[in-house]
């Protein structure tokens, strides 16, 4: 996909998010997200904060008071932002922001496009909603996140196993195959394994590395 078509489903994907939590219950807010230790309430943040690009003075800080683990500055500065304000206005920054292009000066419309589509999924799966991820965007994902290194290290953690798209044109690496459609490949690579596992299939889910939640 090139960047206009992934900056639309990106648009798509926040409109349609906030729809999907406009009308959750306060205990709803409050589920477990697919994210270890975060909250739908938190994941919902951590998505309308993206375009909301903070000065490189103010990310400094924020960077030296996580003591520079990325993960650890991920997850407090959602949960902040997320105890800040009422869940409507989280819902309204979603709608306000969603055809922002605006992004941290560190990452690239690629990154956010496969991040929209994986956190949608972490809060639709724990409250059994269903949102769907378009399928082509779904392996313009799978294709970004196989390129990488850190964060999700997937070359390195599905090695010996060939991963197969059974609904695009899409597979990475060699060994014994899993199979099954992108998106839920999508999840697996990202580190979303229990959450995949139920739709994939192959002689390689056996040997898939053991279940864990995903990273905020």
């Amino acid at each position: 996909m090139d960047s206009e078509e992934s900056w639309q489903v990106i648009t798509g994907q926040r409109r349609a998010l906030a729809d999907l939590l406009e009308g959750l219950s306060a205990g709803e807010w409050k589920t477990p997200s697919l994210c270890a230790g975060w909250r739908v309430r938190d994941v919902a943040a951590h998505i309308a904060m993206a375009p909301q690009v903070m000065s490189v003075r103010t990310m400094t800080v924020e960077w030296l008071r996580a003591g520079g683990r990325f993960h650890r500055l991920n997850h407090d500065l959602a949960v902040r932002h997320a105890e800040s304000r009422p869940t409507d206005r989280l819902v309204a920054e979603l709608r306000e922001h969603a055809s922002s292009r605006r992004l941290p000066v560190v990452t690239n419309y690629r990154n956010i496009l496969f991040d929209i589509l994986v956190h949608g999924q972490d809060l639709a799966i724990p409250l059994r909603r269903p949102h769907q991820m378009p399928p082509a965007a779904a392996r313009a994902g799978a294709a970004r996140v196989w390129s990488m290194g850190w964060p999700f290290w997937a070359r390195r953690r599905l090695r010996g196993v060939r991963l197969v798209a059974t609904d695009v044109d899409w597979s990475a690496g060699a060994g014994v195959a899993v199979e099954g459609p992108v998106d839920a490949l999508l999840l697996l690579l990202t580190g979303r394994v229990a959450a995949a596992l139920p739709r994939l299939r192959g002689p390689g889910v056996p040997v898939l590395p053991p279940v864990r939640g995903g990273n905020g």
